[in-house]
């Protein structure tokens, strides 16, 4: 199976993050306190590289975070220790997903803000 996973985050005092999948119509949320937009960016990634582990499906995730997206994909450097941290967990749960693909595309066509009110 082919999957489309949008994830979204946000810092700041409402802060939290999550994840749509397309063809199945599943969510999940989680409000973080404390925690900034890049953070909260990582964290929604982290929640669906975790889901999907050891998946066989055709996974993309799909994410309007230029800067997690290009770090992940080893394009931007990462001047941050947690931000790094979070980057090195999501670097070992990838390399469990064997057709794996990380995108960014616009904030306008990001179906987890829109699904998750962000």
């Amino acid at each position: 199976m082919t999957l489309s996973i949008y994830v979204d985050g946000s810092g700041g005092e409402n802060s939290g993050y999550g994840y749509f999948v397309k063809e199945t119509g599943e969510s999940f949320y989680e409000k973080k306190h404390g925690i900034t937009n890049n953070q909260a960016e990582y964290l929604g990634i982290i929640s669906v590289l975790k889901k999907f582990t050891q998946s066989n499906d055709d996974i993309t995730i799909y994410s309007d975070s230029k800067n997690t997206v290009s770090q992940l994909n080893h394009e931007f450097a990462i001047n941050s220790e947690p931000l790094r941290d979070l980057a090195r967990d999501s670097w070992t749960l990838m390399k469990t997903i064997p057709n794996l693909k990380l995108v960014w595309i616009p904030r306008a066509q990001n179906l987890a803000g829109k699904m998750l009110g962000s």
